[in-house]
């Protein structure tokens, strides 16, 4: 396995990481917005959204005083086409994977 594919499987370990994921599936958010509703620190979200973009699961961007983090699927393809590699999984189901890993919230 990849040391790339490692990163994103590490990065989807954490449940709050996968929960950040779920809300940038939505839309591009700044990081405040993205950290509002866990009963962490900001700088812990911060970390969260470090691990994600090393993975290159997201994308950060700097708009004036504002940093904002946007989805990037091409990671997640890769892990899905390496899953496919095993011939269990025909299509990945991303609702199925989530409620097999549990729901983050």
């Amino acid at each position: 396995m990849s040391d790339a594919l490692s990163s994103v499987f590490a990065a989807l370990a954490d449940p709050t990481r996968r929960a950040i994921l779920a809300m940038l599936l939505e839309d591009d958010m700044a990081v405040t917005d993205v950290a509002a509703p866990f009963p962490v620190s900001l700088a812990a979200v911060s970390k969260h959204l470090g691990v994600l973009a090393r993975a290159g699961l997201i994308q950060q961007e700097r708009r004036g005083r504002v940093v904002w983090c946007k989805l990037d699927p091409d990671a997640m393809r890769g892990a899905s086409a390496w899953m496919q590699g095993f011939g269990q999984f025909d299509d990945l189901d991303l609702d199925a994977l989530e409620a097999l890993l549990g729901d983050p919230t």
